[in-house]
C-alpha cells in the first residue's frame, strides 16, 4: 500500500463575492429621480435577479450559499429600513385643549350679556306688557282741478320751484303738538295711555309727563305710512282698547279734514284777493266818474250837451236862412222903392236884429267876447267826463270778469280729504310684537357680546 496521502482534486478558485449594497442608513437623502434613473435601477435589479437565478442553478458550496443568504438578508434589511424612512408620520397640529379660567369667564359674560336680557325681555313682554289694539285708516288729499295745457306748464314750474304739497303738510300736522293737544282735549289721551301704568311701566305713558312727552309717546302710538309719490297716507293707531283706537283714528281724520278745508279756503282767498282788490278799485273809479258827470250836469243844467248843441246849431241855421231872406227882401225893396221908404227901414232893422241874434248864438259856441262861457268849453268838459266814465266802466267790466274767473278757478281747485279705508275696529291684539322684540333683543345682545369677546381676544393675542 502506498502510505502517501490521498491526492485531493484541484479546487476551483472561489468566485469573488459580490459587493454588498450599502445600507440605506448610510446613503444620502435621495433626490428626486428621473425616468432614466428609475429605468437604470430596474435594469440593474433585473440583472441581479438573473445572476441569482444562474447561481442558484449551479451547484454551490456551503460558503457560497451562506454568502448568498447574507446578501439577501442585507438587502431585505436595507429595503425595510428604506420603507421605514419613507413612511409619512402625521403628527397632531395642536395639543388637546383644556378648560381654562378665561373659558369660564366667556361663558359667564354670555349669560350676563345674552341670556339674562333675553329672559328679562320674555318675562316682561309675556308677563307684564299690556295688549295694544290697532285701528287702520287711509286717505289722500284730492282736488277738483281739471288740468289744461297752461295748468300743466304751471304745475311743472311749481314742481321745479320745490313747493310743499298738501299731503306733506298733512303728514307733519298729524305728528305735531297741535294735533296731540286737540285730540287730548277731546278724548283725554293722558287717561287712556296711563290706564295700565302700574302693570306695564315701560310701554305706557307717564301721567306726570309734559305735552312734549305726550307728543313723543303719540308718535310711537300713531304710526304713519306716507308715499310722497302718490300722496297716499295710511295711519295705524294703537290703544289699549279697540273702541278707543277707532275713536282716536276717527278724530284724527276729522281734524285732518278740517285742516285741509282751512288750507283750501286760504288758497281760494289768496287766489281771488287780487281780483277783488282790482274790482273794488274799478268800482271806486266808476263812482267818481259818475259823480263828476252828475255835478257837471247840475252846474250847466244840460243833460246832454250834444243834443243841446244840435238844437243850437238848428237855431243858428234857421237864423242864417232868415238873414238871407231879409237881405234878399232888402235888395228887392231897394230896387223898387224910393229912398226914405219906411219898408226899407223895417227891412234894415230886421236884418240888424237877425245879425245880432246870430252873433249871440255864435258867441255861445266860443266866437264872442273873452270871459264868456262857450259851448265849446262846455262840450270839451263834458266829453272829458264822459270819456273818464266810459273808461272806468270798461275797467270795471274787465275787473268783474277777472273776479268771476278767479272765483270759478278757486272753486275748481278746491281740496278735500278722501278716505279710501275707513277707521277699522280690531278684534285681536297684535301689539306689542313680542316675538319680534325678543328676537331683536337677542340679536343685539349677541352682537354686543361677540364684539366684546373679539376685542378681549385681540388684546390678549397682542400681549
Amino acid at each position: 500500500m502506498d502510505d502517501s496521502p490521498p491526492s485531493t482534486p484541484p479546487q476551483k478558485p472561489a468566485a469573488p463575492k459580490p459587493a454588498a449594497p450599502k445600507p440605506a442608513a448610510e446613503s444620502a437623502p435621495e433626490a428626486p429621480r428621473t425616468a432614466a434613473q428609475i429605468q437604470t435601477e430596474a435594469n440593474i435589479k433585473a440583472r441581479q435577479e438573473a445572476a441569482a437565478k444562474t447561481a442558484a442553478a449551479k451547484p454551490q458550496t456551503e460558503a457560497q450559499r451562506q454568502t448568498a443568504a447574507n446578501v439577501k438578508a442585507r438587502q431585505e434589511a436595507a429595503a425595510k429600513k428604506k420603507a421605514e424612512q419613507t413612511k409619512v408620520i402625521v403628527r397632531p397640529l395642536a395639543a388637546p385643549t383644556k378648560v381654562r379660567r378665561r373659558h369660564w369667564g366667556l361663558l359667564l359674560t354670555f349669560l350676563l350679556f345674552v341670556a339674562v336680557p333675553v329672559c328679562a325681555a320674555v318675562w316682561y313682554l309675556y308677563g307684564r306688557a299690556a295688549d295694544q289694539y290697532a285701528s287702520t285708516t287711509a286717505f289722500t288729499v284730492r282736488n277738483e282741478e281739471v288740468s289744461t295745457a297752461s295748468d300743466i306748464l304751471g304745475g311743472l314750474g311749481s314742481s321745479l320751484s320745490g313747493g310743499s304739497s298738501d299731503a306733506d303738510i298733512l303728514y307733519e300736522f298729524i305728528r305735531s303738538q297741535e294735533m296731540v293737544a286737540t285730540v287730548d282735549a277731546q278724548m283725554n289721551l293722558r287717561t287712556l295711555y296711563t290706564r295700565h301704568r302700574d302693570v306695564d311701566p315701560l310701554l305706557t305713558f307717564d301721567p306726570e309727563g309734559t305735552i312734549e312727552d305726550l307728543t313723543d309717546f303719540w308718535q310711537r302710538m300713531v304710526r304713519i305710512s306716507f308715499d310722497s309719490g302718490t300722496g297716499l297716507m295710511e295711519l295705524r293707531v294703537l290703544a289699549f282698547d279697540p273702541d278707543e283706537a277707532k275713536a282716536i283714528a276717527v278724530t284724527i281724520f276729522d281734524e285732518s279734514a278740517r285742516m285741509i278745508n282751512a288750507l283750501s279756503a286760504i288758497a281760494r282767498e289768496d287766489a281771488i284777493r287780487y281780483a277783488r282788490e282790482d274790482l273794488e278799485l274799478a268800482v271806486e273809479k266808476v263812482k267818481t266818474a259818475r259823480e263828476a258827470l252828475t255835478a257837471f250836469r247840475v252846474a250847466t243844467q244840460i243833460v246832454d250837451p250834444s243834443a243841446d248843441v244840435q238844437g243850437q246849431m238848428g237855431l243858428l241855421n234857421t237864423l242864417q236862412a232868415q238873414l238871407a231872406e231879409a237881405l234878399i227882401e232888402l235888395d228887392l225893396l231897394g230896387s223898387s222903392t224910393r229912398v226914405g221908404d219906411p219898408r226899407l227901414e223895417q227891412a234894415r232893422l230886421r236884418i240888424e236884429v237877425i245879425e245880432a241874434r246870430i252873433a249871440d248864438e255864435r258867441r255861445k259856441f266860443g266866437v264872442g267876447a273873452p270871459g264868456d262861457t262857450s259851448y265849446a268849453t262846455t262840450i270839451a268838459e263834458f266829453e272829458r267826463l264822459a270819456v273818464e266814465r266810459e273808461f272806468a266802466e270798461q275797467a270795471y267790466a274787465v275787473a268783474l270778469a277777472n273776479f268771476d274767473r278767479a272765483s270759478a278757478e278757486a272753486n275748481r281747485k278746491s281740496r278735500y280729504l278722501a278716505a279710501y279705508i275707513r277707521p277699522t275696529l280690531a278684534e285681536k291684539a297684535e301689539f306689542p310684537q313680542r316675538i319680534l322684540m325678543v328676537a331683536v333683543v337677542a340679536l343685539f345682545s349677541f352682537l354686543l357680546w361677540s364684539v366684546a369677546a373679539l376685542v378681549y381676544y385681540s388684546l390678549r393675542d397682542r400681549r
